[in-house]
């Protein structure tokens, strides 16, 4: 899954892939230890502000796995969990951990950035599930706070 990079990008959008692969890459594996998220990173991760940013969300995201889930899982209920793509779950995973812990990172621009990684690295039915799934989220989000 891993693609090559315009360095050119804004680093921020870069350590979404980069996040999301490492993501993947590690749900693939069903791997539960992080200790290769550093050579990962050195290896896939174009520029230290990538770099950096892909770490933390990395981290992140995986800290609060359980709660991000459970939110996928509440969110999605015209559709059994274990459907959801692992490519879309992860990319779900990394917009929802930022829409929760990320407030620096505007929701819109969460939502546009994961609609993009859908269509990147998914199927042409992904974007309109990962905004449908991102939109619900955002909304319980707003309604509780």
């Amino acid at each position: 899954m891993c693609i090559s990079y315009d360095t050119d990008s804004d680093p921020r959008s870069l350590a979404r892939q980069t996040a999301v692969q490492f993501l993947h890459q590690f749900a693939v594996q069903n791997d539960r230890s992080l200790d290769q998220v550093d050579l990962f990173l050195n290896e896939f991760a174009p520029n230290l502000q990538s770099r950096s940013l892909a770490r933390q969300w990395i981290l992140g995201t995986w800290q609060h796995l359980e709660q991000i889930d459970q939110l996928i899982c509440q969110t999605s209920t015209n559709w059994d969990p274990n459907r959801i793509s692992m490519v879309d779950r992860n990319n779900l995973r990394l917009a929802i951990y930022q829409l929760l812990y990320c407030p620096d990172i505007p929701p819109k621009v969460v939502i546009n950035e994961a609609i993009e990684l859908a269509r990147l690295f998914s199927t042409a039915q992904a974007p309109a599930f990962v905004n449908g799934v991102l939109d619900a989220i955002y909304h319980k989000l707003k309604e509780e706070s």
